[in-house]
């Protein structure tokens, strides 16, 4: 089964202050925060936004990476986490919504 704990950066804004918190592995789950307590749960709330997007938009959800120097593990809540796995399940099997809903 796939984990869906994230790899995120935390960099230094030196223009605006605070941190732009980014993921290698989901590139549009992007944020700020003030500080670096305040960006585990802003990277959690990005991460859930672009994973939900990816699943309307019937796009891939990428495997997690695993963490380098650096950066820190942030994993999505686990009803969303839910519904990614149930997503990536449906589309490996090749099963429509109305489908499983037959079933």
């Amino acid at each position: 089964m796939q984990s869906f704990t994230y790899p995120v950066a935390l960099t230094a804004d030196e223009h605006d202050g605070g941190f732009v918190v980014t993921c290698r592995d989901i590139p549009e789950a992007i944020t700020q925060c003030e500080s670096p307590a305040d960006c585990l749960e802003e990277a959690e709330g990005a991460l859930q936004a672009a994973v939900e997007a990816r699943i309307m938009d019937d796009l891939d959800i990428p495997p997690a990476s695993e963490p380098v120097h650096g950066e820190i593990a942030v994993s999505l809540p686990v009803t969303t986490a839910l519904k990614a796995a149930l997503y990536l399940s449906m589309r490996d099997a090749g099963l429509s919504k109305s489908a499983l809903a037959r079933r």
